[in-house]
């Protein structure tokens, strides 16, 4: 072979991502694609949990300004029905467009011991001096019932964690006891 015929994929004849390029005339691409979220099945109705992953069919399908919008079609795993997700660049998000239905999860901020998030207008709020004003007095109660908590996990986690040194030593001590 001489370099002026090419690379080995063109001597041998092949596109470079091989099997995967085999419909590129047709603009698709066989790519691995991870499911964003929980879903249930459209064909059995069972659930296909985030971070499954399925060889797609991607394609362009249209644009959103100069972004493009992708469509990727799957076979589903539990019952070979298929399913359509484009991609949503205005809301920075997938939507199914067919094959499936998403699962809607609702959690409760105090069962899951998370903080609640302001919604959108409430930020806008925050950014208005005198909104901050009319109600900095409630945030300052807030910040004295919520201070208790805070202070006894920080006093936790520095209880246990100070002297890095001691707790590495006593866990060497422990494995080599346990060999």
């Amino acid at each position: 072979m001489e370099p002026e015929e090419g690379g080995l994929n063109k001597f041998h004849g092949q596109h470079a991502l091989r099997e995967r390029a085999r419909k590129l005339d047709q603009g698709i691409l066989i790519i691995r694609f991870e499911m964003p979220f929980n879903v249930w099945c459209g064909g059995c109705s069972s659930m296909i949990g985030k971070g499954v992953r399925f060889n797609a069919e991607k394609k362009q399908v249209g644009n959103y300004y100069s972004t493009k919008i992708w469509s990727f079609s799957m076979k589903s795993p539990c019952c070979q029905h298929e399913i359509v997700i484009h991609t949503d660049p205005k809301n920075t998000e997938y939507v199914i467009v067919s094959g499936a239905q998403r699962k809607t999860e609702d959690f409760d901020v105090e069962d899951a011991e998370t903080l609640l998030l302001p919604a959108d207008e409430e930020r806008d709020k925050l950014a208005d001096p005198m909104y901050k004003l009319e109600h900095q007095g409630e945030d300052i109660r807030k910040k004295k019932e919520e201070e208790p908590v805070l202070v006894r996990l920080q006093r936790l986690s520095d209880s246990r964690h100070s002297d890095d040194y001691s707790l590495n030593r006593t866990l060497r001590d422990r494995l080599r006891v346990i060999q």
